[in-house]
C-alpha cells in the first residue's frame, strides 16, 4: 500500500503495532441486530405483551418504548446506539480499504456515494418520496439522515485529522451546541429555552425547511453537530476493538468510557437536559455511555467469552440492518403476517395485538433469515 494512502488514519490505529483490520466481530452485527429489533417491530410485540397481559409491572414498562420530552427511556436509547455503531464499523471498514491499496479520493468517492443513497432512502422512508406529492415531502427527517451527516463528517475526521485532533473536534462540537443553545436567544423568547415548541434547534428548522419538516418537536439541521458526535463516540470504540492490545483491556476501556460517559452525561444534564428530540449533548453522551457498555458487554460474551448460538437471532437482523430498516418502513408485515393467524382473532380477545405483532415480526426476520442463507447482503 503506497504510504500516502496510508496517512494519519493507519498510525493512528496502530496503538502498538498494525492490527489486522480484516476481522469482522460478531458481536457487532449481534449488538446491531439488537437494536434493530426494536424498531422493526419488537416494541410493538412488548407493547401488545403488556396489553394481553394486563400484569402492572409489564404495563409500567411500556413507557419505555415510547419518547417522552425531557426523559430518558429505553427507546431513547435505540436511535443512538445506531449512529454509535456505524462509527464502531468505520475504523473497519476504511480499515479494509485501505489495505487493498484504495487511495484517499476513493475513500471520498465510497463516502459520498454513501451519504446520497442513505439520504434517498432517508426521503423513502420517512420523507414521503413514494407518495409523488409536494405537500407531503419531508427533507430532513429520517435517523439515516443524520447517520449520513453523522457518516459524512466522521469520515473526514478520520481521514485528515489525528485521533488526539478527532476527540478535541467531538468535545468542541459537543460544547459548542450547549452554548448556541443556551445563549442564542429565540426570537420571542430568549436564550436558554429548551421547550417542546420553543427552542433555537426548531426555531432554525422552521426557519430552513418551514413546512418540508417533520414536525412533532423533532429538529435536524442545527443538530448535525450532535449526531456527528454520537458517529465519533462509536469510531473510538471501534479503535479500541482494532487494537491488538488484550480483550481484558479492551472490554475494560470500554466499560470505563461508558460510565464516565454516563456520570457527565447525567451532571451535564441539569444545565443542559437530555432531551432526545433536541439531540442535547448530554443525551449524547448519556446514550453513548450505555452504547460503550452494551458494546463491553456483547463483545465479552460473544467474541472473548465464545458463547455465540444464543446471538445468531440478532445477527440475522444485524448484517442486514440498512434493508430491514428500509423494508420496515416500506411495508406493513402485519398484513402477511394475518394470513397465518388472522384468523384466530375471533378467539384471541385481548391477546389478538400481541399475536399480530409477533407474527409480523417472525415474517420480516424470516425473510432476513432467507438472506442470510442466501448470503445476501445489501451493502451501500
Amino acid at each position: 500500500m503506497p504510504i500516502s494512502n496510508r496517512f494519519l488514519f493507519e498510525r493512528d490505529i496502530a496503538m502498538d503495532s498494525k492490527p489486522v483490520v480484516s476481522q469482522r466481530l460478531m458481536s457487532v452485527d449481534a449488538l446491531r441486530g439488537f437494536d434493530m429489533l426494536w424498531i422493526i417491530g419488537g416494541s410493538e410485540v412488548f407493547v401488545a405483551l403488556a396489553k394481553g397481559s394486563g400484569g402492572d409491572f409489564l404495563n409500567r414498562m411500556t413507557v419505555h418504548f415510547d419518547h417522552h420530552w425531557g426523559q430518558f427511556h429505553f427507546y431513547d436509547l435505540i436511535m443512538p446506539l445506531f449512529l454509535f455503531i456505524v462509527g464502531v464499523v468505520m475504523p473497519f471498514s476504511l480499515g479494509k480499504r485501505l489495505e487493498r491499496g484504495d487511495s484517499k479520493k476513493q475513500l471520498y468517492f465510497h463516502v459520498i456515494k454513501r451519504v446520497i443513497v442513505l439520504w434517498i432512502l432517508g426521503l423513502i422512508n420517512s420523507g414521503h418520496l413514494l407518495t409523488f406529492d409536494l405537500s407531503k415531502l419531508h427533507l430532513w427527517t429520517d435517523t439515516l439522515h443524520a447517520i449520513a451527516i453523522g457518516y459524512l463528517v466522521s469520515a473526514i475526521l478520520i481521514l485528515e485529522f489525528k485521533i488526539g485532533w478527532q476527540a478535541a473536534i467531538t468535545a468542541t462540537l459537543l460544547l459548542l451546541y450547549w452554548a448556541i443553545m443556551a445563549l442564542v436567544p429565540v426570537p420571542g423568547r430568549g436564550a436558554g429555552i429548551f421547550e417542546r415548541d420553543a427552542n433555537l434547534a426548531l426555531y432554525i428548522d422552521n426557519l430552513i425547511l418551514g413546512r418540508f419538516q417533520e414536525g412533532e418537536g423533532w429538529t435536524y439541521i442545527l443538530t448535525n453537530m450532535t449526531f456527528v458526535c454520537s458517529v465519533m463516540l462509536g469510531v473510538f470504540a471501534g479503535r479500541m476493538l482494532l487494537s491488538n492490545r488484550t480483550a481484558a483491556v479492551k472490554v475494560g476501556q470500554l466499560a470505563m468510557l461508558g460510565v464516565c460517559c454516563l456520570i457527565v452525561g447525567k451532571i451535564w444534564g441539569n444545565w443542559f437536559p437530555i432531551i432526545h428530540h433536541l439531540w442535547t449533548s448530554s443525551l449524547v453522551l448519556f446514550a453513548g455511555g450505555w452504547s460503550y457498555l452494551l458494546l463491553a458487554v456483547f463483545y465479552l460474551i460473544i467474541d472473548v467469552w465464545g458463547f455465540k448460538k444464543w446471538a445468531f437471532g440478532f445477527v440475522v437482523i444485524g448484517v442486514n440492518a440498512i434493508a430491514v430498516y428500509t423494508a420496515a418502513h416500506l411495508f406493513d408485515f402485519r398484513l402477511i403476517g394475518n394470513v397465518f393467524v388472522g384468523g384466530l382473532a375471533k378467539w384471541l380477545g385481548q391477546w389478538n395485538d400481541f399475536v399480530q405483532a409477533l407474527a409480523a415480526l417472525a415474517v420480516i426476520w424470516l425473510i432476513m433469515y432467507w438472506m442470510y442463507r442466501k448470503k445476501t447482503f445489501i451493502k451501500i
